[in-house]
Formats: C-alpha cells, sequence, structure tokens
C-alpha cells in the first residue's frame, strides 16, 4: 500500500457511506414515528386528565351532599330534632287545655250592649 487509492477501497467506502445513509434515513423514519406515537399519546393523557378533573368535582359535589345528609340524620341530630317535637307536642296539649277550659267558661250568652246617649 503505497498510499494509492484502488478500486476495492472505494467501493468499501462506498459501501461504508451507502450503510450510514440509509441507517440514517431509518432513524429518522422511526424518530418521525416515535414523535407521532408521542403527540397522540399526550394528546389522550390531556383528555383522560380533563375526564379525571371532571369527576373529582362531581366526586367532591357528591361527597358533600353525603356528608350533608349523614349529619342531617346523624344520631345527635335526630334526638334533638325529637326532643324538640316532643316540646311542641307538650305545648300544643297544654294550649288545647288552656282552650278549653277558657271555652267551658264561657256560656255562649252575650249580655245586651246599651247605647250610651251623650
Amino acid at each position: 500500500m503505497d498510499g494509492s487509492v484502488d478500486v476495492k477501497f472505494l467501493i468499501t467506502l462506498g459501501g461504508i457511506l451507502f450503510s450510514v445513509a440509509g441507517a440514517a434515513a431509518v432513524g429518522k423514519m422511526q424518530i418521525k414515528s416515535i414523535l407521532e406515537s408521542l403527540l397522540d399519546v399526550e394528546k389522550r393523557l390531556r383528555e383522560i386528565d380533563k375526564r379525571i378533573d371532571f369527576l373529582e368535582s362531581g366526586h367532591e359535589v357528591v361527597s358533600s351532599k353525603v356528608k350533608t345528609l349523614a349529619e342531617i340524620s346523624s344520631v345527635s341530630a335526630l334526638a334533638k330534632s325529637n326532643r324538640e317535637t316532643a316540646e311542641m307536642q307538650s305545648s300544643i296539649r297544654e294550649l288545647r287545655r288552656d282552650m278549653e277550659r277558657q271555652m267551658s267558661l264561657h256560656n255562649g250568652a252575650h249580655p245586651p250592649v246599651q247605647k250610651s246617649t251623650s
């Protein structure tokens, strides 16, 4: 090898360059395909995020309503309501007794009303 370039060397070099160019083209196509897939996955992930946000907000509303209903029907709230109802019923019975007693005192006849002459 005296520094001259022979045909065999040029063919080998051309084959290597062709292989490198082919590999670069295949790599470029694969990268493009991967980027498209990544964009599709990102789009679907954003849609899933939106649905999760919607479901979470709905869950919070339902949870708040359930908590309110649980407080309304709690044992202490029902006991308080029952006490208030019992007190109201007792007051109504007393008022009825008072009204019946007053009605029994009234004989139903009114004395004549005299006109005053001035």
